[in-house]
């Protein structure tokens, strides 16, 4: 368990850092990810880029 939380907490910290570089790459504004303005904020649901990205590692992981 202990494991787990930590793969999660340094996965979240690398995503954190490299999202600025990802937006700049085009992820996060193809079609179909939502950004919901709310009460002064910005909700950003990226469901595209997700699966996008989900579809990339898995081809790495299969590559290597």
């Amino acid at each position: 368990m202990l494991k787990w939380l930590l793969t999660l907490f340094v996965a979240l910290l690398v995503l954190s850092a490299a999202a600025p570089g990802l937006t700049r790459a085009g992820l996060g504004r193809l079609p179909g990810d939502l950004r919901i303005p709310l009460r002064g904020r910005v909700l950003y649901v990226p469901f595209t880029s997700t699966v996008l990205l989900s579809l990339l590692l898995y081809l790495l992981g299969r590559l290597i």
